[in-house]
Parts: structure tokens; C-alpha cells; sequence
């Protein structure tokens, strides 16, 4: 009988590498987690130094490839508090060596004058700190707290230009009050605030301003008026010698470019082109040669969406506010309050 051939045992083996895909992966996302949570860090200790925020220089005029720079810092719109825009084009140009002369592009209204008076601060301090000379090229209005921080190119001779259809002066201080009493007597209304002394609502609009009250304020308006005028003598040396000639002047009267230079109150007519000039005379390098830049904002999520006009408005409540607090203000208008709760036209200074 054929023999029977006694049943193999047959070993399958069997090698899975779904563990291994588990960990590789693992491996990759944790690589991936490290490395958005590094450039997070960088991103951070960049951030915490910079003080422009991200602002962006472009080229404006001159050599493309020039080493020697010409800065042109622009102040645009209603000046509120000051530490915006402007400030950051400041702190950038302070940082940059090649910059050696600086234009003061002026296209503002005024503003505050808490704001005015911080950024003529930080101008005339970078100007001294750095020996750099600083021209200024006035737009289509440098007025009232416009023209207040011009006077940071100093005692400089010809150092101020306006454009031929310019509109400078207004130097002057107003606090604007509204006064809606009689309004709201003709529908039966009160104001029943509770306040800790009459004066806390000197000016409230539901109210006349009292003689009394009227006086406190004038006085506070003569202390920035003063100082306004002084300033204005830090950068016109003539009404140093001549302040009765300034006291006809300050009245908060505007002046076309024509005026201003008969009074005094400008060195020269001529567009950005002849200020810059005029800075690289004063910085001794050839105007030709040198790197004309300015300074834009960087573009961000919420402007593309829109999101920052939004929240760039003010409520109802804040508008009103604005409108009753006790704010001394450098600008050439009579709705001061109503300027400066409007978004703010050509950027923030």
C-alpha cells in the first residue's frame, strides 16, 4: 500500500507595519506642531522689540540703488492721540542709519492737543538726538496743530514749504461745547445727573456754560494758546524778536500759501520735490543720488475683510462722550468733537 505522507505544519508569517505608519505619522505631526510652535516664539520676540509694527518702506523718488536715504514722514488726518501711524515712521527712522535728512509731509487739520504736542515732541527730539535736518512739505492744509508740529525743524532757515494751493495758520485753541438745553426744554427734558460738584458738568450740553465756568475754561485755553505760541517762536525766530506780530496772527485765521509767506509764516512755495531738495542741501549729499523713501502700513487680515473700518467706528455712547468731555483741541474747524470721532481720512497720524 502506498504510504500516506503524514500532514505539514505550515508557519504563516505574518508582519504588519500598521504600527509603525501610526508612529511615523506621530512623528510627523509632532515635527509639524514643534516647528509652527518655534516660528510662533520667533515671531513673538520679533514682535515684543519692534516698535513700527510691521510698517513697510517703499521707494519714492531719487536713486534706486542711492546708500544715503531721505525719509518722508507723513502726518495725514485728524491727530488724536498721537502714538499711531506717525509715531511708528518716527521710531523706524531713528533705527536707520542711512537715513540722513528727513521730509515732514503735512496734509492734517490739527488735532488735540495732547497729540499734537507728542508727536512735535518725538520730531524735534529725533531731529536733535540725530543731527538730522528736517524740511517740511506742507499739502493741501497744514493748519492749526498741523502747523504747530512743523515747528519742529527748528531754528532752520528755509526749512518750511508749502504747495501753492496750500492752507496753513489757524493757530489758535478751541473746546468745543454744544449746548442742547433749550432743546430739551421744548420736549418737557432734564438732565438729573448726580455728580460730586456743579463743575464735574461745566461742560455738559444740556446746560448753558455759567460765567463762572466760563472762566475756568478760558483760563485752561489761554495755558495751551500760550504754549502754542511759543512753539511757534521755536520755529520762526522772527516772531521772537517781533511776538506782536504773532499776537495779529493767531487768531485762528487761515492763510492761502501766498499769505502765510508774506506773514512769515513759511519760508517757501514749492511741492515735496523742492523740500527734498532743500533737505539734501542741508544734509550735504547729492539730491539725485540719495533714496527718497516713505513708509506705508502693512496689510493685515482686517483690512482686507474690512473688519478695522468696523471697529474703527465709534458707538453712539462713545460719540456722545466724546462730545461732553472737556478736550482742548489744535484744529481748523468748528466741529472739532465730530472730526475726531470720524474715522480719520489718509491714515492716522
Amino acid at each position: 500500500m502506498p504510504q500516506q505522507n503524514s500532514p505539514q505544519n505550515v508557519t504563516v508569517i505574518v508582519r504588519s507595519s500598521g504600527g509603525w505608519r501610526v508612529m511615523a505619522w506621530l512623528g510627523w505631526a509632532a515635527f509639524f506642531v514643534c516647528a509652527f510652535y518655534a516660528m510662533g516664539l520667533h515671531v513673538a520676540f520679533e514682535d515684543y522689540f519692534d516698535t513700527t509694527e510691521g510698517l513697510q518702506e517703499r521707494f519714492f523718488s531719487g536713486a534706486e540703488d542711492g546708500v544715503a536715504k531721505i525719509a518722508v514722514i507723513e502726518v495725514s488726518g485728524t491727530i488724536m492721540e498721537g502714538d499711531g501711524h506717525v509715531k511708528r515712521q518716527i521710531d523706524r527712522v531713528r533705527k536707520d542709519e542711512q537715513v540722513r535728512a528727513i521730509v515732514l509731509r503735512i496734509a492734517s487739520p490739527g488735532g488735540t492737543v495732547t497729540g499734537s504736542d507728542y508727536l512735535y515732541h518725538h520730531l524735534a527730539k529725533l531731529r536733535k538726538d540725530r543731527d538730522l535736518p528736517i524740511v517740511v512739505s506742507m499739502g493741501s492744509m497744514a493748519a492749526s496743530g498741523g502747523y504747530y508740529i512743523a515747528m519742529a525743524v527748528g531754528d532752520q532757515k528755509d526749512s518750511i514749504f508749502a504747495e501753492p494751493t496750500s492752507t496753513t495758520g489757524s493757530i489758535g485753541v478751541i473746546i468745543p461745547h454744544y449746548d442742547l438745553s433749550g432743546l430739551m426744554a421744548r420736549f418737557d427734558m432734564k438732565d438729573d445727573s448726580i455728580a460730586s460738584h456743579p463743575r464735574k458738568q461745566m461742560l455738559s450740553m444740556t446746560r448753558e456754560i455759567t460765567p463762572e465756568n466760563r472762566e475756568i475754561l478760558q483760563r485752561y485755553v489761554g495755558e495751551s494758546f500760550k504754549r502754542f505760541k511759543e512753539i511757534v517762536k521755536s520755529g520762526r525766530p522772527k516772531f521772537r524778536e517781533n511776538p506782536e506780530k504773532l499776537d495779529e496772527l493767531a487768531t485762528g485765521e487761515i492763510f492761502s500759501a501766498d499769505q502765510a509767506l508774506g506773514n512769515g509764516l513759511i519760508d517757501r512755495i514749492g511741492f515735496i520735490e523742492a523740500a527734498i531738495e532743500r533737505a539734501a542741501e542741508l544734509a550735504g549729499i547729492n539730491a539725485q543720488k540719495a533714496r527718497v523713501v516713505r513708509f506705508k502700513r502693512p496689510v493685515s487680515f482686517l483690512n482686507i475683510t474690512g473688519m478695522a473700518a468696523a471697529r474703527a467706528n465709534r458707538s453712539e455712547f462713545g460719540f456722545l462722550s466724546t462730545l461732553a468731555a472737556p478736550r482742548a483741541y489744535y484744529l481748523s474747524t468748528t466741529l472739532p468733537a465730530l472730526a475726531g470721532s470720524a474715522p480719520q481720512f489718509g491714515g492716522q497720524p
